[in-house]
């Protein structure tokens, strides 16, 4: 497990306490940038002496993790990988429930410290634009930096789209030994500018050239694979070794994940959390729906004042693509369920058309249920032969946060796998 430098962590607690709100805020620059290098001393600069792999993008960087970790261990490469999914250092893995993608400075080189003690050679890195915006990424040697695609984003956070890519553009400024770009993406040529010592480009052509074969669904899921292999290429891992790794691999934890019930219809299980990952998921999941079939869809926001503007845009997606619609909580943190709800109500209740039909989405067919479980309960309830429920937002999460800091344990497949028995 990740464990904090308890005696800097509770000076740290009691200056953020004693200190004026706005002098902090001022300083928060200094303050990131100070503990960054702080962490990298106290455990005597950990990525020196590993090939420390960074993965960045709005979409697929988790997957794209857990792929290139999954490559690596197949051609026999000690590896140890960090993000959204969970923790990995060898054979040993364990659950991220900080709520954070990539975690704060010191508990990130202290895991990099482990690493390093249990004789890894390879380290991926889920690397975020919180993250760099914090400077979690300083005294960190990179040796490879990834990028997936980026759409808009933590727009609140960052103040502008603008400020978000120069955010992800931080990574490759940092890694000057090798860029792994997807050419397919609009923005790859304004990274493809940054200096490097190499620079690697992939294409959905790039597919039949490796001769790759999955079971993951989605194109999608295609870019986060040739992502991967690329960076086991940099690494001369043989095409072989590659081809052998992606085909053991049929499910991502959270991403995509089918469950089936004897009942005659599918749950599906996704991180979805922004309006184009959420297209991606219902285009796809709609198109496999037998003639009959309806598309079910769980949707929340998460709230804590991010990205406000995505809510109205999710229920417009779901009004299009989706049959029904339930309403659910999500990871409300200190704002009103109801409210973020109603939000996401008014892109259903504005959209002007439902799926290729050209019609109305029928009011009588939208639910409003905060509890998730309920939630889930009422939808696996009317579900039929033919049917897919697609539940968004929380995918591999193993919590959910709730007003004043408190955090229960959550898992929408567990949840899920319990209702159907």
């Amino acid at each position: 497990m990740l464990k904090e430098n308890k005696p800097l962590e509770q000076l740290l607690s009691l200056g953020r306490k004693i200190i004026p709100h706005w002098v902090f805020r001022a300083s928060q620059p200094v303050y990131h940038w100070l503990l960054a290098w702080a962490g990298a001393i106290v455990y005597r600069f950990p990525s020196r002496g590993m090939k420390i792999i960074g993965v960045t993008g709005t979409k697929g960087k988790s997957t794209t993790t857990f792929l290139i970790a999954k490559i690596l261990e197949e051609a026999g490469e000690p590896v140890a990988a960090i993000g959204s999914l969970g923790y990995k250092i060898r054979e040993k893995e364990w659950p991220n429930t900080l709520k954070m993608t990539m975690p704060g400075r010191m508990r990130l080189q202290h895991f990099l410290h482990q690493a390093k003690s249990a004789g890894c050679k390879y380290v991926v890195l889920e690397v975020t634009s919180e993250g760099i915006k914090q400077k979690r990424h300083l005294g960190i040697k990179f040796d490879c930096a990834v990028l997936t695609t980026i759409h808009r984003e933590h727009i609140e956070n960052h103040g502008s789209y603008e400020k978000y890519i120069q955010a992800k553009e931080q990574l490759f400024k940092k890694t000057n030994q090798t860029h792994i770009l997807n050419a397919d993406d609009p923005l790859f040529e304004r990274f493809q500018k940054m200096p490097s010592q190499k620079t690697i480009l992939y294409t959905a052509q790039d597919w039949e050239r490796l001769g790759l074969k999955t079971e993951l669904p989605g194109d999608f899921n295609k870019y986060n694979i040739l992502a991967a292999a690329s960076v086991a290429e940099n690494y001369r891992v043989e095409p072989e070794v590659i081809r052998r790794a992606i085909a053991k691999i049929n499910t991502i934890p959270g991403r995509m994940e089918f469950i089936w019930s004897e009942q005659g219809f599918w749950v599906v299980v996704d991180y979805a959390h922004t309006p184009d990952s959420l297209i991606l998921v219902y285009d796809y999941l709609k198109r496999q729906l037998k003639r009959g079939g309806r598309l079910i869809a769980i949707l929340g926001a998460a709230g804590g004042g991010r990205d406000k503007w995505k809510r109205p845009e999710f229920g417009k997606i779901a009004a299009h693509y989706c049959d029904e619609i339930i309403l659910t909580n999500e990871d409300p943190y200190d704002e009103d369920p109801v409210q973020i709800l109603a939000e996401v109500k008014s892109g259903i209740s504005n959209s002007q058309s439902h799926g290729s039909l050209g019609i109305s989405f029928p009011i009588s067919n939208l639910f409003e249920i905060i509890d998730r479980k309920e939630a889930m309960r009422y939808a696996l309830t009317k579900a039929k032969k033919g049917d897919i429920v697609v539940i968004t937002g929380k995918g591999a999460e193993t919590s959910m946060a709730l007003a004043n800091g408190q955090k229960i344990p959550w898992s929408d497949k567990e949840m899920v796998l319990s209702l159907l028995k």
